[in-house]
């Protein structure tokens, strides 16, 4: 369900959540890659686990972000209500260096996972 009735009270939140760098930062993955978990946020951002978790639970009580649990991780993304809305803030956002980088990031992050599940799959059927 998209956000239907914007309010002042619901925007302020919004706005508070990116009036600081490192959360707009997070939400920033979290809108272009659709989720992420701590630990991959603190070496994508190269932030200290207590930043990561404080700037990421300050989202979450700001009613920004879902969790799913999987395993010992907890998985973050945005919440579907707040879509429109983060949406139109990161058009306007789309062309910055720093937040292109941090993408770049997460993508080799990623591929390199991907590529270490694949040499250990091939290792284990040998």
């Amino acid at each position: 369900m998209r956000l239907k009735n914007f309010n002042v009270d619901y925007g302020s939140k919004v706005f508070r959540s990116f009036s600081d760098i490192s959360r707009i930062r997070i939400m920033n993955i979290l809108y272009n890659r659709k989720e992420s978990c701590i630990a991959d946020l603190e070496l994508i951002l190269n932030f200290t686990q207590t930043k990561t978790s404080r700037h990421v639970n300050y989202l979450k009580n700001q009613n920004l972000l879902n969790m799913k649990y999987v395993n010992q991780f907890i998985f973050y993304s945005i919440r579907e209500e707040a879509l429109d809305l983060i949406d139109q803030i990161f058009k306007l956002l789309e062309k910055d260096k720093q937040l292109e980088k941090d993408l770049e990031i997460y993508d080799i992050m990623n591929s390199n996972r991907e590529l270490s599940k694949n040499k250990l799959e091939i290792l284990k059927n040998k």
